[in-house]
């Protein structure tokens, strides 16, 4: 990608214990992502929150939840995350998928491995 592209982030909202294929859904979806091609994933797991239930998950010692929230935030230019969007539907049974338009500022894209 060149500096100043104009891509997609795509913000995919899970839970923790959210499984497909016998695997944690999160690590399938970026495995799938890794193996597609696209540029960059990050899973980031939230330490408090509710959803469509309106049930309270959280990291607190007196209310310890086991299916906290996760997001996994996908960048790349929008046809890869077009092509990619078909596969996620087919694989994500609940959730909560938002888009949009960022601009890349920087991004170093070196292969260290």
């Amino acid at each position: 990608m060149k500096k100043e592209s104009e891509t997609i982030l795509l913000r995919i909202f899970i839970g923790e214990s959210d499984e497909y294929e016998g695997k944690k859904l999160y690590r399938y979806i970026v495995e799938m992502l890794k193996k597609e091609g696209i540029a960059g994933a990050t899973v980031l797991r939230g330490i408090e929150g509710y959803g469509k239930t309106s049930h309270i998950h959280t990291t607190s010692i007196l209310r310890l939840s086991t299916d906290l929230s996760i997001i996994i935030e996908v960048v790349d230019l929008k046809e890869n995350i077009d092509k990619i969007k078909p596969m996620l539907n087919k694989i994500i049974k609940g959730g909560l998928i938002t888009e949009e338009k960022v601009k890349i500022l920087f991004y170093d894209g070196n292969k260290k491995n």
